[in-house]
């Protein structure tokens, strides 16, 4: 084919060029057979085009026909089941996930981070939170032609971020009919409903073309309550020991005429006693109530949610115009709308953690008698009639203009763009289930039974208008009605205001690039690409007014706000040094360097070098070496203070792993020597970590540093002769990654303090008179470090054609040889410590895949294979309890290896449709407990399925 001529240009030239930072030209046998062919170029993470140029680094490209044969209906699900993508942090199955980012759906490769995944849509950046997180969830499934995934770093190529890899969402271009889609699933629960639809529509005419692609999707919520690992409060149904909160939905108090000020005693003296109302009881009668058993806490799995629920509307539009045959305009426009809806257990209230206890001259006080003499009244409840509710609202506009074109000097064919990006994401996020503080100490205060029977704040002789305040009966148990109950709606509305945080972020950039041949050597046009980019970002996060005081019993925040902008330019070569000779049919160099100038830390200098060698027409030898870096986000350098209730390990605790309980750093900082763990409501943590009862305090630091990373890969690409259809691929990568950002977390500050005696980290801990940490202060820093390296093997077969139909089989592979994270021993020794096979890091993930086809049918059918994960352990279920690690012992859970079977069966319609009736997990395959809750909020790996999900798709295409 000849790319120069303007027929060829029409077609292919606008769709290539419009990826500003990536050129399009196709990149395997794939589209057309689904094979790799050695003799075709790959387009992410070159920008030198270029038909006789390979790839220096391994990219795997997805098809459209590819994304079809599987059952999932969103980009995110598609891409996080790469063999070599790990579980993002922040996902539907983690319900407790809070903040700005909750609601986007993010991919991890390698499992560094989705902030070290830089995510493209037409070769351009997409817009990004403060936090640097880029949700896919905004791309429309139908208007995607193909994703590449580039399994290397390429901040030389495209900047700040890419350190994992790159994924770049081609969408499409150039089409004449239209298409529709209708997607329909449910689990066989019964519940988890998902719906999809969308059309497509395109036309064609002599120098442009105009496509439309408009998308709907729903996915409802599951709930914990209806799923074995999460509906008997987290630790499943064999458990031995509750795991739920030891506050109730039926409200206790605590007596202060016997137990004073109720707070906890030193361990070893007598507990203050908590009471709650018998069944039928008078709450104002202290005789009436008996003391809380372990059976009455609340479960507040209940009502919490599993899977959030989503709702998406996209319209994405695609315009090309060609001014000249050498001039073309392309234009990409995307409007998206996402609504997350999470649900999470009524909140846990203790009145002693907000200074709001129970008035003396409360009407529901039941020390006092008619209303007189009584004692404040400490009170614990679980506001379960207001479960706490969060609507996350997002709009994306995103506008993608570029002008590219070609010309000829000296001989030589030279290519150019110029194009620009606005993308700009709105959210609001309206929150309800949390306590005004201000309205709570109203409630509880003094209150009267008036004249006509009702509960009126005040008092006979000062009363409030009920308008002005509602009087709220704390010990009152979840339904169980009278005066001041919860139930009340006019008291919810007065109690519980809906919160309302809102938030913009803003990308803009502005390219320019020019590639071509520079001289012809002996082996080969020698090929650059030399470009320049200015580039903004400017965001804001600003909290609602009460959670910014302090003054509700949600999470406390401060804005975030900030901005940056930074300028670049690039220089790639592509050299020929050998071709068409005995064992070195091609012989290329391919270097790269990339200056970045930032306005908030100043330049960083990235390069990659890369080498292809073919010894001979069917083998192909990669490997590359690239420098890396990420920049702090916003929300790194300007983000305001957080709060949350953090789950952790305190080691002077004597039921912690290697506890140093009684040591003078333990003793000097306020923990007993037999201190036992604390956790919500003061009582004895049963599993550890433990959440905290008490809030702790995160924030940013506007003195960071980008982290750095090198990366290095290299690959063999084989398809032999004598096996037609054959093809495999080798790859072996390391990536080192230092200055790490990463939040100091509090098992780091309490490890350094009380294990390592480093006294500087124990300045932020604050220990109440029991033991407990009642408060902690910490930020982020560049303290982290890490080492990984591993392998991907790709085997894909397309057999010759038989009589019984055609088979194609694709085998990927990723084994995971490494995963070294810095820390430090007991002695204080810096280490690195291998994490291979805990935290969701599978040391081997494979999925294999059969699709056979025969006339107009067709069936596929997928294996996912997971290997066993390990948590650590106190005493549930530990198969190795006397383990020792770096020094100290380390007691594990190991658990067995896992494999998910999917099955879709598709018939091709005559009056040119396609019906397609398919199931994930056909077999129902559960997964083991994982007390450790990894990549979740339950005792379940967040990544697994949670059962048997059956869909059907109908597309009509005219």
């Amino acid at each position: 084919m000849n790319f120069r001529t303007p027929a060829v240009r029409l077609g292919l030239l606008p769709a290539g060029i419009a990826l500003a930072l990536a050129p399009s030209f196709a990149s395997a046998q794939e589209a057309a057979a689904g094979t790799t062919d050695l003799d075709r170029i790959s387009v992410t993470g070159s920008r030198i085009r270029g038909a006789n140029m390979e790839t220096q680094q391994p990219i795997l490209t997805m098809t459209r026909e590819s994304l079809e044969k599987q059952g999932f209906s969103s980009v995110a699900d598609v891409l996080n089941n790469l063999t070599s993508a790990g579980s993002p942090a922040i996902s539907r199955s983690d319900s407790l996930s809070s903040g700005e980012n909750v609601g986007g759906y993010y991919v991890d490769l390698r499992n560094l981070g989705a902030q070290r995944t830089l995510v493209l849509m037409n070769g351009k950046r997409l817009g990004a939170t403060t936090a640097g997180y880029q949700d896919l969830g905004q791309i429309p499934m139908s208007a995607i032609e193909r994703i590449e995934v580039l399994k290397d770093g390429a901040s030389s190529i495209y900047g700040s971020d890419a350190i994992a890899g790159v994924v770049n969402v081609i969408t499409r271009k150039n089409i004449d009919g239209g298409e529709v889609n209708v997607y329909f699933g449910q689990y066989d629960q019964g519940d988890g409903e998902n719906q999809q639809y969308s059309m497509t529509l395109g036309a064609t005419g002599e120098r442009g073309s105009l496509t439309l692609s408009a998308e709907y999707s729903k996915q409802d919520p599951v709930w914990a309550k209806d799923r074995w690992f999460s509906r008997d409060g987290g630790k499943g149904p064999n458990s031995t020991t509750a795991d739920w909160s030891a506050v109730s939905q039926n409200s206790t108090w605590c007596d202060p005429r016997v137990w004073g000020d109720c707070k906890a005693r030193p361990q070893g003296q007598a507990q203050p006693e908590w009471k709650t109302l018998n069944e039928g009881g008078n709450p104002n009668n202290p005789a009436d109530y008996h003391l809380l058993t372990p059976a009455e806490y609340a479960n507040s799995n209940e009502q919490m949610s599993v899977l959030t629920g989503t709702e998406r509307k996209s319209l994405y539009v695609n315009g090309t115009y060609d001014f000249t045959d050498t001039i073309s305009l392309n234009t990409d426009v995307l409007y998206n709308e996402r609504n997350t809806d999470q649900q999470i257990a009524g909140y846990p209230f203790q009145s002693s953690s907000f200074s709001t206890p129970l008035s003396a001259d409360s009407a529901f006080n039941p020390t006092a008698v008619n209303g007189v003499g009584g004692s404040d009244v400490q009170f614990r409840r679980r506001l379960w009639e207001v479960p706490r509710t969060t609507e996350s609202q997002l709009k994306t506009l995103r506008f993608a203009p570029t002008v590219s074109g070609y010309f000829e000097f000296a001989g030589k064919t030279f290519d150019w763009d110029v194009g620009a990006l606005w993308n700009r994401n709105e959210s609001i996020k309206s929150n309800h289930g949390d306590m005004s503080l201000i309205a709570a100490e109203q409630a509880l205060g003094a209150s009267f039974i008036n004249a006509n029977g009702v509960a009126q704040c005040g008092t006979a002789a000062n009363p409030v208008a009920l308008g002005d305040c509602r009087p709220w009966n704390p010990l009152l148990p979840y339904g169980v009605a009278g005066a001041g109950s919860l139930a009340d709606q006019d008291l919810q509305d007065f109690l519980f205001p809906v919160y309302t945080t809102r938030g913009v972020t803003k990308t803009t950039s502005f390219t320019a690039n020019l590639a071509g041949s520079i001289v012809t050597l002996p082996a080969g046009d020698l090929g650059f690409a030399v470009g320049v980019e200015h580039r903004k970002e400017e965001g804001s996060y600003v909290p609602d007014a009460f959670a910014q005081s302090g003054m509700s019993t949600g999470l406390g925040q401060k804005p975030t706000r900030g901005e940056y902008d930074l300028n670049e330019v690039y220089l790639e070569l592509n050299v020929p040094i050998l071709a068409d000779m005995a064992f070195a049919k091609e012989l290329t160099l391919n270097v790269a360097s990339r200056y970045s100038d930032y306005s908030n830390f100043g330049g960083t200098t990235n390069s990659k070098f890369g080498l292809t060698w073919r010894p001979m027409d069917e083998l192909l030898v990669r490997g590359t070496y690239a420098e890396g870096f990420r920049a702090p986000t916003i929300a790194d350098l300007y983000g305001g203070l957080s709060s949350s209730f953090e789950s952790y390990i305190d080691p002077c605790g004597i039921t912690a792993p290697g506890s140093v309980a009684g040591n003078a750093a333990c003793i000097n900082g306020g923990a007993p020597a037999n201190y036992t763990q604390l956790g919500q409501a003061g009582a004895v943590c049963g599993t550890l970590p433990c959440q905290s009862g008490d809030q702790f305090i995160s924030g940013a630091n506007p003195d960071l540093s980008p982290e750095t990373s090198k990366s290095t890969t290299f690959g063999l690409v084989w398809s032999p002769r004598w096996v037609q259809g054959l093809d495999v691929s080798l790859d072996w990568y390391r990536y080192e990654i230092s200055d790490m950002i990463i939040d100091d977390s509090v098992d780091r500050i309490l490890r350094d303090c009380y294990v390592l005696g480093n006294t500087d980290r124990c300045s932020s801990v604050t220990r109440a008179a029991d033991g407990h940490i009642s408060a902690i202060t910490y930020g982020t820093a560049n303290l982290g470090k890490m080492e990984t390296e591993g392998y991907d093997l790709g085997i894909k077969y397309r057999l010759p054609e038989l009589a019984i139909g055609q088979f194609n089989i694709d085998w990927q592979t990723s084994y995971l040889s490494k995963y070294d994270e810095q820390n430090q021993n007991s002695a204080g020794d810096n280490i690195m410590m291998g994490m291979v096979g805990q935290d969701a890091l599978f040391r081997v993930r494979s999925n294999f895949n059969v699709n056979w086809a025969l006339g107009d049918f067709s069936v596929n059918y997928t294996a996912r294979y997971y290997s066993g994960l390990n948590e650590d352990c106190i005493s549930i279920g530990c198969t190795d309890p006397d383990r020792y690690a770096y020094g100290e012992k380390a007691p594990l859970r190991k658990t067995g290896a896992n494999t998910f079977h999917d099955l879709q069966v598709s018939y091709k319609a005559p009056w040119d449709a396609t019906i397609a009736l398919g199931a994930n997990n056909v077999f129902d395959h559960k997964g083991p407990l994982m007390y450790s809750q990894q990549n979740s909020s339950f005792a379940y790996y967040g990544g697994f399925d949670i059962g048997r999900f059956l869909y059907m798709k109908y597309t009509q295409r005219f």
